[in-house]
């Protein structure tokens, strides 16, 4: 919601102007006290307020007036700095910015009186909502979610693996909500269907489709990173070159035009062999023009299938308590079959307590929406669910609205946008990025995220909105004027964060409050060296910027937190002013020579991630000597090159990329390597072992997930046992062209479950036939997904 958005980030702004050592406006103690103290008792007020248990619909337009008077104060302070910056270094009279807050104060006191007068009045009950630390995001959804579908996953599965040469196009049809989507992914992802063709790859339509940018993500998908600014037409041919003459499988996903398709088609081959397009759609008459099978109709679920639903959603198998189980009926009843409805409202009733009295008002509310019409009731619903949202989500769900349609969104970038935007709480012995993840894993557990894709550790490496999500985020944000809550606010935040180097270059002035920065530039780039002005810059985003040197200014922004180019050159810290410590600062990515010096340490104590190249290429062999000192680090990716002297590596890490040249040896550094206790991810790049031989040892790689060796070529044998790489999970071996096999042993690692082989000997293929082999005779059955190319 607004209101509290708006109180969170102006607390923000107020704690980080009173915490700069060098602040570009100083506010009067005065006022400051009185606004903390105002702040804190809305913030109180807007976190118990919940209608359904006492308070009137009175405090609705109060919240408005709390959200004005708070986005108000913040463009007071933000403008006044514009100001003093703009009129380089002028004197500016405090006396307007004092008694421009002074009225604002005032307005918040009248505000503060209704606001108790609400709360005499209301009856005040306990949170319904588990604490945050018991939250977990249910494993049932995905599975449970296909109930009652089981047929039209039948009559695909048989589509797509039937006799029929000539390449098919089957249609799904079905309204929003009802499971298109879903059904499709988990065929996609069935290892049988894997198995059945040579390539399968998915394209998401959506109502404003790109047919080039859909070409360059299949494109991507079967492996031809190398895209440049060809045609539309020009990627087509390529499409059509990579898929002649192989059996495929490809998924267009929600599709509103059959001109998308006309435009696409020519460029799937027919291979008489088997190929097959699939192609999800909410309009029966864009089905009908599709040429070949008739369709598969998405059903809306019977009440039996309808309860089963949103029993494991709720419950898992563990199934619902007897008393429960009429009103439960009720509930999904009112859903009226539409799967999504369904898993949505089940997520909201598996974070709360599990009372009839909680239960019973949900089932009221559903029951007064289910004569609406289809669309109209869905929305109805899911409203449901965000109206019971703890205020502290809903911003956070709000903002899902801000992304395209249909978009996979990096739950990395998902998390910088959170933090910049400024509506996330402190927390004590907590990050702003944990919160964030927190809360993201929050919402995927009430169904109102999904996720898309898992990262190799187990965190959540993208994820996606439903579009009736999204519709029901951008309806509820214009009504509570969520991005644009007073006149001089830019829609969707841009003023915060800033994505367009255009925009920037043409008016910097006016961005000095900016908390992130992230944008694509040209060459010949020059990065203006008053970035010190900004003062509240919390994300430093540039990629495809290379040898760009920062002044010493980049040590005196205390806020920052990541700092992100392709290459970039860090200055030594300054010798005076040693008091300045970046705590903030956690991402540090691109960085030419960085140099672990002990006032380098001692800036960064709180640094997570860092990604540092060309070590060595000066003839520093001390550089990382004291990189073990860093010991919040979590991800570390490495080039060295040259001799550098022995590395110890800080206990911290869980992701590892290293490089050597191959005139080094790989062999002393995984020995120290080996010994991290929580490392999950190893990637080695290049490099030599002594002999040709990699002999690993027990009790090294307790902990490790995933292993990549890329060229590698000077790796000719490798022994080791299953005892050594106990939690192996994924193996990846790509031009390790000497090595002649895969330790036999691996079949006894009981959580392998994924090798992939890209350019290596055939005898690395026939070992990983043996170890298939190996797993049947140990297990019944093997596990392995295995790809070769």
């Amino acid at each position: 919601m607004a209101a509290y958005a708006a109180l969170v980030s102006l607390t923000h702004i107020i704690d980080n102007l009173q915490l700069h050592p060098c602040p570009p406006i100083s506010l009067h103690i005065k006022q400051v006290e009185s606004l903390t103290e105002k702040i804190c008792f809305l913030l109180e007020f807007v976190e118990a307020y919940n209608p359904h248990l006492g308070y009137t619909t009175e405090a609705d337009p109060l919240e408005s007036r709390i959200a004005d008077a708070a986005y108000a104060a913040e463009d007071v302070i933000e403008s006044h700095i514009v100001d003093r910056i703009t009129n380089c270094g002028e004197k500016i009279s405090s006396d307007v910015l004092y008694q421009a807050l002074e009225t604002l104060i005032e307005e918040m006191g009248l505000i503060e009186k209704v606001a108790m007068e609400i709360k005499g009045r209301a009856r005040v009950e306990h949170q319904l909502y588990r604490p945050l630390d018991s939250l977990r995001y249910p494993s049932t959804v995905q599975k449970s979610s296909m109930i009652g579908a089981d047929d039209v996953k039948l009559q695909m599965m048989d589509k797509l693996t039937s006799d029929c040469l000539g390449i098919q196009i089957i249609p799904v049809v079905g309204m929003g909500g009802v499971g298109k989507t879903t059904l499709a992914r988990i065929i996609y992802q069935d290892q049988l269907i894997k198995d059945h063709f040579d390539i399968c790859a998915w394209a998401t339509i959506s109502q404003e489709y790109n047919i080039r940018e859909i070409f360059v993500e299949v494109l991507r998908q079967v492996n031809i990173s190398e895209v440049g600014q060809e045609s539309e037409d020009e990627l087509g041919e390529r499409l059509y070159k990579h898929l002649f003459g192989r059996k495929y499988l490809i998924i267009m996903d929600d599709m509103w035009d059959i001109d998308a398709w006309d435009r696409a088609k020519k460029y799937f081959p027919d291979n008489k062999n088997g190929s097959r397009v699939v192609v999800t759609t909410r309009l029966s008459n864009l089905a009908s023009e599709l040429p070949g099978s008739s369709s598969l109709e998405m059903e809306l679920l019977d009440e039996a299938a309808s309860r089963d639903l949103l029993s494991k959603t709720v419950f898992g198998e563990k199934g619902c308590p007897l008393e429960l189980v009429m009103i439960g009926k009720k509930i999904a009843r009112s859903c009226k079959g539409l799967p999504l409805s369904i898993v949505v409202v089940g997520g909201l009733l598996a974070k709360s307590k599990h009372t009839r009295q909680f239960w019973q008002y949900i089932e009221e509310n559903l029951n007064a929406i289910v004569n609406l019409e289809d669309d109209e009731r869905c929305l109805k619903i899911l409203h449901l669910s965000y109206k019971e949202l703890p205020v502290h989500l809903k911003p956070c769900f709000l903002y899902m609205g801000a992304f395209s349609e249909n978009a996979v969104i990096r739950a990395s970038r998902l998390v910088k946008l959170w933090v910049a935007e400024g509506f996330l709480k402190p927390m004590s012995g907590k990050s702003f990025e944990e919160i964030a993840k927190e809360y993201l894993k929050d919402l995927i557990g009430r169904n109102l995220i999904l996720i898309h894709e898992m990262g190799s550790t187990g965190s959540i490496k993208s994820c996606r909105i439903h579009d009736l999500l999204r519709d029901l985020c951008l309806r509820q944000a214009q009504k509570e004027r969520f991005h644009t809550a007073s006149p001089h606010r830019i829609v969707n935040g841009k003023r915060r964060v800033v994505t367009s180097s255009r925009k920037f270059l043409e008016g910097m002035h006016r961005f000095v409050n900016s908390r992130c920065l992230a944008f694509s530039v040209g060459e010949g780039f020059l990065f203006p060296s008053s970035i010190w002005l900004f003062w509240n810059l919390q994300t430093l985003i540039m990629p495809h910027v290379k040898w760009l040197t920062l002044l010493t200014d980049i040590w005196h922004m205390p806020c920052i937190r990541h700092v992100q180019f392709e290459q970039l050159h860090l200055p030594d810290p300054p010798s005076a002013q040693e008091d300045i410590v970046s705590r903030n600062l956690q991402t540090l990515v691109g960085i030419l020579n960085f140099k672990c010096s002990q006032r380098v340490i001692k800036r960064i104590p709180n640094i997570k991630k860092l990604q540092i190249a060309n070590v060595g290429l000066d003839h520093d062999k001390h550089r990382l000597s004291n990189l073990d000192r860093l010991d919040k680090l979590e991800s570390l990716r490495c080039n060295l090159h040259g001799e550098v002297n022995p590395i110890n590596f800080p206990r911290s890490l869980v992701k590892l990329f290293l490089y050597i040249e191959e005139s080094q040896y790989w062999d002393d550094m995984l020995d120290k390597v080996g010994t991290l206790p929580h490392l999950q991810k190893l990637t080695l790049s290049n490099g030599s072992f002594r002999e040709g031989q990699w002999e690993t040892s027990q009790g090294h790689f307790s902990s490790l997930k995933c292993l990549t060796l890329y060229e590698c070529l000077a790796l000719e044998v490798w022994t080791a046992e299953s005892s050594h790489f106990p939690r192996l999970e994924k193996l990846d071996l790509c031009d390790v062209v000497n090595l002649k096999e895969i330790p036999l042993g691996f079949a006894e690692i009981p959580t392998l479950r994924a090798i992939r082989l890209i350019n290596c000997r055939n005898s690395v293929a026939v070992s990983v036939e043996r170890i298939l082999k190996e797993q049947e005779e140990l297990y019944g059955e093997a596990v392995l997904d295995v790809h070769t190319r």
